[in-house]
Parts: structure tokens; sequence; C-alpha cells
């Protein structure tokens, strides 16, 4: 099993910038493709980007595709994720997941959360 643990969330104005941090504990960090998901009050969780384990694949929502990246520091067993000019859409909570095939919505793996709020 993995801990995810999510850093770096607040408050923001439309078009600023957030870094979002996911530390990583437990089973090898190494094994798992990594992402971040987000749930706005209302919506169903959604996923915004994924890596593979080995950081050569990336996925991205159509709707931060450009303005967001996802990284991660197998050394530092830490994932992230940039977020560029930031929208009043993007608020919400985000999530760090992890699986060990890919993730997805739903993968199980998850960190508490942390709020991203983008004010206009």
């Amino acid at each position: 099993q993995v801990q995810l643990v999510e850093s770096g969330g607040g408050l923001v104005q439309a078009g600023g910038s957030l870094r979002l941090s996911c530390a990583a504990s437990g089973r090898t960090f190494t094994r798992y493709s990594m992402g971040w998901l987000r749930q706005a009050p209302g919506k169903e969780r959604e996923l915004v980007a994924r890596i593979s384990w080995s950081g050569g694949s990336t996925y991205y929502a159509n709707s931060v595709k450009g303005r967001f990246t996802i990284s991660r520091d197998t050394a530092k067993s830490t994932a992230y994720l940039q977020m560029n000019s930031l929208k009043p859409e993007d608020t919400a909570v985000y999530y760090c997941a992890a699986d060990n095939v890919i993730v997805t919505a739903s993968s199980d793996y998850l960190g508490q959360g942390t709020q991203v709020t983008v004010s206009s």
C-alpha cells in the first residue's frame, strides 16, 4: 500500500499559478502510475493529469491541457502538478492518486486532498 500527502493548495487570483506536491511513502514509488484528480462542489471527481511510472508518458484532461504540467521526482518519491493560467472553474479539491496499473478517476489510493480556490 502507498500513502499520499498533498500540499500546495490555496487561494489565487485568476491567471495566477500554484504548484501542488504529493509526497508518497510505503511501497516502492517507482512502481506506481501517479496522477491528480479534482472534485468541485456538486460535480463528480475527474481525472486532471497522470504520469506513468517511468515518467515517459503523460495525460491531461482537455480542460487543463497547455496550462498544467505533471511531473515526478523518483529520488524524492514526490509528484507535482504545476498549474498556470488558473481559471475560476479550476476551483476544486485536488487529490493525489496512485495506481499500480494506470490512474483513473476511480483509483483507490488517494491523498486527503488540498483545496484550490481561484477567484475572478
